[in-house]
């Protein structure tokens, strides 16, 4: 396991000030990857280098460890299927109540994280989109129900995600993940 730290190849006024655990009076956040570490597994370098605070996140822990890690195991077991185009980011919102890492780290708590997963090209095209609550509530459980059109990333986001018109509009079925896939 590598340890985090900050970006020496970025600015610090453009990164947090801290590498240590996010610390919060009864709250429970994880230090979360937007890309985890698990899918550069081709590279040591690769690893070591998502492991810094630029790639980093306050993730309630139940999100990070549940709903979210659920995505990263879909991807894991998909990609040794298909090769993969994964989009993702963070919603921000608004709420200063839960911002409680702006003086230890300079970066307020993320609302949600949303991800897309694309495999396939042409007729072939399929997508998955989630946007998950940045939330104690987030579990593994609840995964499915985060499920959204990408046209509702699109809205909420203002980007545009590189897919064929035709699997914007409707919500995917759940992406299992396929027996005897190696999650690690």
């Amino acid at each position: 396991m590598f340890r985090f730290y900050l970006d020496p190849k970025v600015p610090k006024e453009c990164q947090q000030y801290s590498a240590k655990t996010y610390k919060a009076k009864d709250q429970r956040y994880d230090r979360g990857h937007l890309v985890p570490a698990n899918h550069l597994d081709y590279s040591k370098t690769a690893i070591k280098a998502s492991n810094t605070m630029t790639n980093i996140l306050p993730q309630a822990a139940n999100m990070n460890r549940g709903a979210w890690l659920m995505k990263e195991e879909i991807t894991e077991c998909y990609r040794d299927i298909a090769d993969l185009l994964i989009i993702g980011g963070v919603i921000w919102g608004n709420n200063p109540d839960d911002d409680y890492f702006v003086k230890s780290h300079g970066v307020k708590t993320p609302s949600a994280f949303w991800k897309v997963i694309i495999r396939g090209t042409g007729s072939n095209e399929r997508a998955i989109a989630w946007i998950v609550p940045n939330s104690q509530e987030a579990t593994r459980k609840k995964s499915d129900a985060y499920i959204v059109s990408i046209k509702e990333i699109e809205r909420v986001t203002g980007e545009v995600v590189p897919v064929a018109d035709f699997t914007k509009y409707d919500k995917s079925n759940p992406w299992v993940i396929p027996r005897g896939c190696n999650k690690g």
